[in-house]
């Protein structure tokens, strides 16, 4: 805890002798004050986008944490794989999936099979700012590199988790069986009993709306009964290979920074007009990073 306590303490935002806080700033105020070293730059080469009838999709990928999915993703996107296929499943409260649905589509020099990326080494791992609360599912949670993380220092490992907006290559029951083909993008409660059983290769951070109002799939698990339900993808493209003009540059708040801990702890001690029980808890999934154009 001690990164944790550090952010707090320089953000001002504990009472050394109360340990309840005082009433937290607004959301918008914490991020208007802060300062633009507090801010990275979204990298365009770890950035997909997938551009649907409804609009743009934005997706940072996580090579830090499933390096050889993610580089498959970006060679079966530089070869255009994805141009033409379909999202070809939406689950109420579940998910999103695009794939080939027909499943002919030639993977070209990308890999059919990947070992899974589950989990990773917690040595190496990019640096780690723990959430003081306790979670079900792991013994600690909190965020690396702008991602919702998870960890075990006892057996060393660390893994990214299911929250809302997370994006995961999909598997048949094999662990190998996945190789960033087939993907999808929560769209509902975060289902984090699929952590540590699927490898989740980046997030959404922009345009999750697009994917969260499609027409849910009526056969079972969602997807759609027929092609013409279908939703037809137009192109996916990493943001680097796009021409500068066209790209959309974006910073996301640094997660190691004291403005990231100040609103972590408002959204713990939420007090306002309308609030009058605050948790004094906030689960890793209901942390919202925020992503901004960059000025």
């Amino acid at each position: 805890m001690t990164i944790f306590l550090a952010l707090l303490a320089s953000a001002a935002m504990r009472q050394a002798a109360d340990p309840a806080p005082p009433p937290a700033s607004q959301a918008d105020q914490i991020i208007a004050a802060s300062p633009a070293g507090d801010w990275r730059t979204i990298d365009p080469e770890n950035t997909l986008y997938l551009d649907l009838p409804g609009g743009r999709v934005i997706i940072e990928l996580a090579p830090a944490f499933a390096p050889n999915h993610v580089a498959n993703i970006k060679r079966l996107v530089r070869q255009g794989y994805f141009d033409g296929l379909a999202v070809v499943r939406a689950q109420d409260n579940y998910v999103v999936q695009w794939a080939d649905p027909d499943g002919k589509r030639s993977l070209g020099g990308a890999a059919a099979r990947l070992a899974p990326e589950f989990t990773r080494a917690i040595d190496g791992a990019p640096p780690f700012t723990p959430l003081p609360d306790a979670d079900t599912y792991a013994p600690q949670v909190g965020f690396a590199d702008g991602f919702p993380t998870a960890r075990d220092p006892a057996a060393g490992q660390t893994w990214l988790t299911h929250c809302y907006g997370m994006v995961g290559a999909g598997r048949d029951n094999a662990a190998d069986s996945g190789n960033g083909a087939e993907l999808y993008a929560v769209i509902g409660q975060a289902p984090r009993l699929l952590d540590r059983n699927v490898t989740l290769v980046g997030r959404v951070v922009r345009g999750i709306d697009v994917l969260s109002v499609m027409p849910r799939g009526t056969a079972p698990l969602g997807f759609y009964a027929t092609p013409a339900e279908r939703i037809p993808i137009r192109s996916i493209r990493i943001a680097a290979d796009v021409p500068v003009a066209e790209r959309l540059s974006l910073q996301e708040l640094r997660t190691d920074s004291a403005t990231f801990a100040a609103l972590v702890q408002a959204r713990r001690f939420r007090h306002d007009d309308w609030y009058k029980v605050p948790a004094g808890h906030v689960d890793v999934c209901n942390v919202v990073v925020p992503v901004r154009e960059a000025k």
